[in-house]
């Protein structure tokens, strides 16, 4: 399934500029940056159950905002994308 992970962590902070560099981190480890603070995630239950931890356990509810889009299993006719697009899609082979 596809999920879209988007945040807003307050950096005003050091402990803010932590944590926004740990939910990047967490994100880049299951899916491709679309933006900014966005996150394009294809991940089965189980993975997403341990992403969605994994973000909790890091972003301050006071200070921070996560939210998550679940587009599903058929994403691909949900989502369009137009203007420069200087990543590679979710789906794209990544060869090291």
């Amino acid at each position: 399934m596809m999920v879209v992970i988007s945040y807003d962590v307050s950096t005003k902070t050091a402990s803010g500029k932590k944590r926004l560099k740990k939910v990047a981190e967490t994100c880049l480890n299951y899916g491709i940056r679309a933006q900014n603070s966005v996150f394009e995630c294809v991940v089965d239950p189980g993975q997403w159950e341990v992403l969605k931890n994994e973000l909790l356990s890091i972003f301050n509810s006071s200070e921070d905002s996560l939210r998550f889009y679940f587009l599903g299993a058929n994403w691909q006719r949900r989502l369009e994308r137009h203007g420069k697009e200087k990543n590679l899609g979710v789906e794209d082979l990544l060869i090291l």
